[in-house]
This record gives structure tokens, C-alpha cells and sequence, in this order.
């Protein structure tokens, strides 16, 4: 009985001189290496949605090119119409992406 008595004593006054001892605003701020994977990932975000544009849309040309001097060839307007979808789906889910992640940001900030 007396050990029990003395081991809560023991956590309680623990408990307490961890809580008085640390601060809540020290954990407040973010370590250096995380601020910079962040800023990375930023920059790497901004140039991924800089190059789609310009690719999608060179994909779309491309598509539309081969559609328009197929001369009838059934293969060739199939696949023209499969790289005219897929480029705009994957530019698609590119801008989803990056919205998705600006509403995190903001989220969490």
C-alpha cells in the first residue's frame, strides 16, 4: 500500500515538472531540413505545372495533326483520338493535383 501511495506521488510530481518545465511554443516553429523539403516541393510542384501546359498542348497539336493526315486510316484517327484524351486527362489530374495540395496548404496553415 505504501509503495502504491509513493509511486503515484512519484508520477504525479514527474508529470508536473515535465509539463511546467517545457514550453508549448517550443515545438511551434518547424525544423530547418523540414522548411526546405517543403520549398522544394514547391518549387518541384510550380515546374511540374509549368512544363504540362506546353506538353499537353503539344500533345493535343500532335493529336490533331495525326487525326487531320490520317487519310482515312482507321488506326491512325484511333490513335489520335487515345492521345488526344489521354493528354488532356493526364493535364487534367495534374491541375486536380495542384489543387488538391494548395487546399491542404491551406488547410494546415
Amino acid at each position: 500500500m505504501k509503495n502504491k501511495k509513493f509511486s503515484l506521488i512519484y508520477t504525479f510530481m514527474l508529470s508536473f515538472l515535465f509539463i511546467s518545465t517545457f514550453n508549448v511554443n517550443v515545438f511551434a516553429a518547424d525544423p530547418k531540413l523540414v522548411t526546405t523539403i517543403n520549398s522544394a516541393f514547391d518549387k518541384i510542384e510550380s515546374y511540374i505545372v509549368k512544363i504540362s501546359t506546353p506538353a499537353a498542348a503539344v500533345a493535343v497539336g500532335t493529336g490533331v495533326l495525326m487525326k487531320k493526315f490520317s487519310f482515312g486510316d482507321e488506326e491512325k484517327i484511333r490513335t489520335a483520338n487515345k492521345l488526344i484524351r489521354g493528354s488532356l486527362f493526364s493535364y487534367g489530374f495534374i491541375l486536380c493535383i495542384d489543387l488538391i495540395l494548395s487546399l491542404f496548404q491551406t488547410l494546415l496553415s
